[in-house]
């Protein structure tokens, strides 16, 4: 029968040794000898020690939870970048607690005031396809709660940052259809507010100079990342006199999206128009017909950055505003 009552006295007690460094081989910490940690651990396992938050919370300041918001659990890329964040967190002892914004402001301001009310010890969050503003992360920063963004990182706001280059995936994967001698390609981007949005159209249009690619504003479209926007900006390019022979899309469930769309519109995605896309999710390798390349933004490293980007906020608050920015490379995946 489980005792949910073990201390880290009575285990002290048992071992002959202080309760202190009881606590320390509990955390692995490197002042206490291999054999002691060994003891320690498995007369807490043969016990079922658990370790008790409130007195954590009271000797450190600290609950040991930190949370994650994301868009949409079921995007595949959010659900990898959670992978590499509790991969990194959770051998220090952390728990996690993960969120969904759902792409709503109101959503995400919700989730937050959750969080600062759970006395979370830091935020990891990729923003909303609707946030335009950022109030209510800079509150958390006044609690001295470090805010970690990552992939889908504010527009014009001073933070930590975790990014992939996309800038360049983009300008790489316009070279890959100038090569194949396509001239026109359009875009369809996500939101204007997303620094993410911004970088992949410098991307496009810096691509479009460099290689002598045809453009047009009527080319280049904004969604807000549903379908039914993507639909819509899909029709209103299949309208034109003259359609691209590609298409740059936001990721590949914009890109999935629009492909479906053409389907409607009695277009055959990847051979009237071709398709190419970011992420480089895994799931589209079971499509018998995905889009023909994709950028690679490696979202389990990017997870793991910010993870650990966050422990060192953490373990010192100095570090809290001397915001960084970390670049992920990315890599342009050919199917």
């Amino acid at each position: 029968m489980i005792n949910a009552s073990t201390t880290i006295k009575q285990i002290a007690k048992e071992l002959g040794i202080s309760a202190s460094t009881v606590s320390r081989a509990l955390r692995d910490n490197p002042r206490i000898s291999k054999a002691t940690t060994k003891k320690v651990k498995e007369l807490a396992e043969k016990w079922h020690y658990v370790p008790n938050p409130a007195a954590m919370l009271l000797k450190n300041n600290r609950t040991y939870t930190i949370g994650v918001l994301l868009p949409f659990l079921k995007e595949e890329f959010f659900s990898m970048a959670i992978s590499g964040i509790e991969d990194t967190l959770m051998p220090k002892n952390y728990h996690v607690m993960v969120s969904q914004s759902r792409d709503s402001l109101e959503r995400e301001k919700m989730m937050v005031n959750s969080f600062l009310a759970s006395r979370i010890d830091g935020l990891i969050a990729s923003v909303s396809a609707e946030t335009n503003h950022y109030g209510h992360f800079k509150r958390l920063e006044e609690y001295g709660i470090p805010v970690i963004f990552f992939d889908r990182v504010p527009r014009n706001y001073e933070s930590h940052k975790i990014k992939s280059n996309v800038t360049y995936g983009a300008i790489e994967t316009m070279r890959f259809l100038a090569d194949k001698g396509i001239k026109r390609i359009g875009l369809i981007n996500g939101p204007g507010n997303l620094e993410v949005s911004e970088e992949r159209l410098n991307g496009y249009l810096e691509a479009t100079m460099k290689f002598g690619l045809k453009t047009s504003q009527k080319y280049i479209k904004s969604t807000n990342l549903t379908k039914e926007d993507t639909e819509k900006c899909m029709a209103e390019i299949a309208a034109l006199d003259e359609l691209p022979q590609a298409i740059l899309t936001f990721n590949d469930y914009v890109a999935l999206h629009a492909m479906s769309a053409c389907r409607k519109l009695g277009l055959t995605p990847n051979k009237d128009i071709l398709f190419v896309s970011f992420a480089n999710l895994p799931i589209t390798s079971f499509l018998e017909n995905p889009p023909v390349a994709s950028v690679e933004q490696f979202a389990t490293k990017m997870g793991e950055e910010a993870a650990d980007l966050l422990l060192q906020c953490i373990e010192n608050k100095n570090q809290m505003f001397d915001y960084k920015q970390i670049m992920v490379d990315t890599e342009l995946r050919i199917h």
